[in-house]
């Protein structure tokens, strides 16, 4: 994605909690380095982050897992629930944890959050990763969440119970929900049903919008919770 923001597009306001001071002023940094993104404010405790999201109402919100007072799992319930209790935008929520494999990510994103990246994640990625997860996407792999949630919750429903929501959805629909469930791109997705990108990103956005889902992310953990994956 260009680094460059078109003059009438607004910047994407960025928000960091996390316990280290040094890490935050290098991601405050970065963040301010770039033309289309904003910095807006920082925490440096889970119950600060609450706070501190309720006050500046940022895009994305860069969320520690571990940090005291409260970890970045309930901070992140909390912001969301928060903005939900308010009628407002939710933040797009991305995790940040040591371990690729860690308990705590999985949590996190059963808890809301839109995706995990390490902390050590090269400058770009997180760039990219910020602008991505703002535009509804999933920062991560969606294998990777299912992985993660294979090897730490309990296994998905032997028999698939579908949700009544989902017999909402039309065949073509039911269709891409299981390519997206499986990780592909909106490209990869068009290749395989003979679409376009756009067609297919209508599609997608549709299906969120029927089974009150945020993004990829979200639409990955209802697969899996309900037996919808193959």
């Amino acid at each position: 994605m260009s680094e460059v923001a078109a003059a009438d597009v607004p910047r994407i306001r960025v928000a960091l909690v996390d316990d280290q001071a040094l890490f935050r002023a290098g991601i405050r940094m970065l963040v301010s380095s770039q033309p289309d993104l904003e910095f807006v404010g920082e925490a440096g405790s889970g119950a600060a982050g609450v706070s501190m999201a309720a006050a500046v109402s940022p895009d994305v919100i860069l969320m520690d897992i571990r940090m005291p007072v409260m970890d970045g799992i309930d901070a992140t319930i909390a912001i969301l629930a928060a903005a939900e209790a308010a009628g407002a935008m939710p933040p797009r929520i991305v995790v940040l944890t040591t371990f690729e494999l860690d308990e705590s990510a999985s949590r996190a994103i059963r808890g809301g959050a839109s995706g995990f990246l390490l902390k050590d994640a090269d400058p770009e990625f997180l760039l990219a990763a910020i602008r991505t997860v703002h535009a509804g996407n999933a920062v991560i792999a969606a294998s990777a969440t299912r992985e993660l949630f294979a090897h730490f919750d309990a296994p998905a429903p032997a028999q698939p119970v579908e949700p009544e929501a989902f017999g909402t959805l039309t065949s073509r629909e039911r269709d891409i929900f299981a390519l997206a469930a499986l990780g592909l791109s909106n490209a990869e997705i068009a290749a395989r049903e003979f679409l376009s990108e756009a067609t297919v990103k209508t599609h997608i956005s549709r299906i969120l919008s029927k089974l009150i889902l945020r993004d990829r992310v979200q639409l990955v953990v209802y697969a899996f919770q309900h037996g919808l994956t193959e």
